[in-house]
This record gives structure tokens, C-alpha cells and sequence, in this order.
């Protein structure tokens, strides 16, 4: 399997581009199958993931351009109802989309359950209650999702999500998109990628409002038609970057972000001592001295992004005084990167939801495995950060979600190849 190796010990300085949202991504290209007619989607990450799911719709039937500069065109006009190939979507676990995908153009999907990062049981229930409130049967088996709308297919319907979930209120609006009636999700996830799904369709025809905000409605229409679109940039590749050059050390300029959607990494960052300024699409990170302790506590958007928990974890391993990360969402996460950490030199202790975290005058190099996606990034920002060689094993997880990481680390001054079997 290949790994990354890593030289520890060398400063971060120039500027990075930010890629594509992976989130959004992940949720605008099932979309397409509601669309007649061609999507040009522009700044589409090029990550595994996104290669996926572009497979399983070529397989599927649909045309697939990849054009320059990020860009891909995808018309599904003529796709036709077929299962989506189970060996491909039990590889990630946004395929669940495909199941609201296919419910709102064919009234009937057949999907293998996801796969991706395995760190904690993420169940599909509020999905299946959404898809209810439409007016679907739905059974799940130990494989796959069955869907079916009645005879006269999906309706407007009223759904209150018992917790927050960004996957079930994506896979909802979708599904929702050309259902006759009003459709509203209360208790909605508020993500920026949600708010880029739904601009996404409504660019394509759709009559969707109040994303970003806790009550969602989608008013069904007939028919939605092509058209092109950009994607956000991605908030948590932006944050990776801005906590390796805390921890790490040196002076970056992030490119090509939406600073508002940074607002809760970077108030974390300057707490902990980094300088951070913004400009209208970019932001300059700076560590001018070591970081001090801080505490988080992981919250649905707005809040501190769980995603960002073990990237800011391995800044507080390197931080004057104890620091403290509660995690609201999936508790089981600490165990995904913390043991290797330890090997590392880190000193934490995890105490159920909550990680203690020592910081150490510095970290050194080991052998360490990317257990999920961001783990595996807090593990190479560690590497950068430690004394002496890295290795890290399992670095497929990182690259469902990391656009040309070698390259843009390699550009800042990183000490950092790609090893093949």
C-alpha cells in the first residue's frame, strides 16, 4: 500500500489555493440525476470520492466530461432506472445520496449501504424518516436501502429531524426537489455545503429556501434543466491548512475561501496565540510564538466543526499548558488518531467524550496509520510538526478528501513524498 513520508522540522511559507468543497461536491453530483440536460460544475475537487461518484453515474448511463481547471460536465438525460453498482458505493459514504437521487427522478432506489471512514456508527435513520414524510416505503437490510414512492410517486411533506443531520437534510431536499407540494425540514443541518446544494438547484430550476437556516422548504417543481455552476471552496481543507502552519510554524496565505465560513477555526486559532487576518477571499496565518491551551467542544455549523477537531487536536499537543476537546457528535473519533499520537510523544487522555491534551515541546517522527479521512490529516500535520521521519500508512483515507496534498505542501517548503508499494 503506498504511505507518505515526512521530515519533520521545516517551516510552512507561501500561499495555498483552496479546492472544491468535498461536501458539497459529494452532494451536488447525485443531483445531477434530477437534472434534464448538461451540469457544468466548476472547481470539482479531484479526489477520490469525487471519482466515485462520477463512476457509478457513467455506469449508470450518463455522459461524464472532465474539462480543464477543475471542471467536469455531466448530463444524466438518459440514464435510465438501474441499481448503482454496490462495489463502488459501499466505498464511500456519500453514496446514501443516490438513494434520495433516485427517489426523486425514478420514485424507487435500490442502494448499497455506504462505506467511507469507519470511526463511528453513523445510522441512516433520519434519512429513512425524511424519505417517509415524502410518502416512501423504505426498507433497509443488512446490505442495502430499498425505496419505493406510492403510484402516484414522492409528495410534499412535513419532516422534524430528532437531531441535527447534515446527510439526512441533504438527502431529503434532494429527494424533495421535483415532489409535488411543499416540502419542509425542520431542525435542519445549517453547513455551507447544504446552502451550496440547494443554489446548486435552484440555479438548475429548483424552489428552495431557508438553507442555512434551521427550517429548510422546498416547493416541488416539474422539471429541472441544465445549467453551470461553481462550487464553494472546502472549509475544512482551508482550516487543515491554517492549523498545520500553527503547529508547524511559518506564513501562509490560504487562497480562495469564504472567510465567514472560517469564523469558527479562526477565532480558535487566535485564541491559541496564531496570528490570523483575513482579506475578502483569503486568509494569512502566522505563528509568531507557541500556542497556548485552549478548549473546544465540536457543535453542528456554526460551531467548531468536528471534522476539525484532530487537525486543531495535534496544535494542542504542541501547546503551552492542558487543553480539552469534547466531542458532541461522534465520540468515537479520539480513538481514530489519539494511540497515534501517543507514538508520537503527545500525551492525552480520553475520558469518553471528552480528550485531556498535555502539550509536549515537540513531537517526534514514527510509523503511523490514517484510520479515517481526518485523522489522517492531523497525522501529517504532526509529521510536519515533528523531529525526525514520519511514516503514514493507509493514506487512501486521506485522499478521498485532500486535493494534490503532496503537491501544495511541497510548494509551502514541506519535507513530503508519496511512496508507492
Amino acid at each position: 500500500m503506498p504511505t507518505y513520508h515526512i521530515e519533520g522540522g521545516h517551516l510552512l511559507n507561501g500561499e495555498v489555493t483552496i479546492s472544491g468543497a468535498k461536501n458539497a461536491a459529494v452532494a451536488i453530483i447525485p443531483a445531477t440525476l434530477l437534472v434534464k440536460g448538461p451540469c457544468r460544475i466548476e472547481n470539482v475537487p479531484d479526489i477520490s470520492d469525487v471519482h466515485i461518484l462520477l463512476n457509478i453515474l457513467e455506469q449508470m448511463g450518463a455522459t461524464i466530461l472532465r474539462l480543464p481547471n477543475d471542471t467536469v460536465e455531466i448530463d444524466c438525460s438518459a440514464v435510465e432506472y438501474t441499481q448503482p453498482s454496490a462495489t463502488l458505493a459501499q466505498q464511500i459514504r456519500a453514496s446514501y445520496y443516490l438513494i434520495g437521487a433516485q427517489l426523486g427522478r425514478f420514485g424507487r432506489a435500490h442502494v448499497a449501504l455506504p462505506g467511507g471512514c469507519n470511526f463511528a456508527p453513523r445510522p441512516i435513520d433520519q434519512h429513512i424518516k425524511g424519505f417517509l414524510a415524502l410518502g416512501a416505503k423504505v426498507e433497509e437490510t443488512e446490505s442495502y436501502v430499498n425505496a419505493e414512492a406510492g403510484p402516484s410517486g414522492l409528495r410534499g411533506g412535513r419532516v422534524n429531524l430528532d437531531v441535527v443531520s447534515v446527510g439526512a437534510t441533504i438527502n431529503i431536499i434532494i429527494a424533495a426537489a421535483l415532489a409535488p407540494g411543499q416540502t419542509i425540514i425542520e431542525n435542519a443541518a445549517r453547513e455551507p455545503h447544504i446552502v451550496d446544494l440547494a443554489n446548486f438547484l435552484n440555479t438548475m430550476g429548483a424552489k428552495i429556501s431557508g438553507a442555512g437556516t434551521d427550517v429548510v422548504k422546498i416547493r416541488g417543481v416539474s422539471a429541472l434543466r441544465g445549467g453551470f455552476y461553481s462550487i464553494i471552496p472546502d472549509q475544512i481543507e482551508a482550516g487543515t491548512y491554517m492549523a498545520a502552519v500553527a503547529a508547524v510554524g511559518g506564513n501562509v496565505l490560504v487562497k480562495n475561501v469564504i472567510p465567514k465560513h472560517m469564523d469558527c477555526i479562526t477565532a480558535k486559532l487566535r485564541e491559541m496565540g496564531a496570528a490570523v487576518t483575513e482579506s475578502d477571499d483569503a486568509i494569512r496565518v502566522e505563528k509568531i510564538r507557541r500556542l497556548r491551551r485552549a478548549t473546544i467542544k465540536t457543535m453542528p455549523y456554526p460551531g467548531f466543526p468536528t471534522d476539525m477537531q484532530g487537525q486543531v487536536g495535534v496544535c494542542m499537543a504542541l501547546a503551552e499548558g492542558v487543553s480539552r476537546i469534547t466531542e458532541s457528535i461522534y465520540e468515537t473519533r479520539f480513538f481514530a488518531y489519539c494511540d497515534e499520537l501517543r507514538a508520537m510523544g503527545a500525551s492525552i487522555q480520553v475520558n469518553g467524550k471528552t480528550a485531556y491534551i498535555t502539550g509536549q515541546p515537540k513531537l517526534h517522527g514514527a510509523t503511523v496509520r490514517a484510520h479515517d479521512l481526518r485523522a489522517g490529516a492531523a497525522l501529517v500535520i504532526a509529521g510536519l510538526a515533528a523531529e525526525g521521519n514520519t511514516v503514514v500508512q493507509d493514506i487512501h483515507f486521506i485522499e478521498r478528501g485532500y486535493e494534490n496534498l503532496i503537491g501544495k505542501l511541497t510548494a509551502l517548503g514541506a519535507k513530503i513524498y508519496r511512496q508507492e508499494d
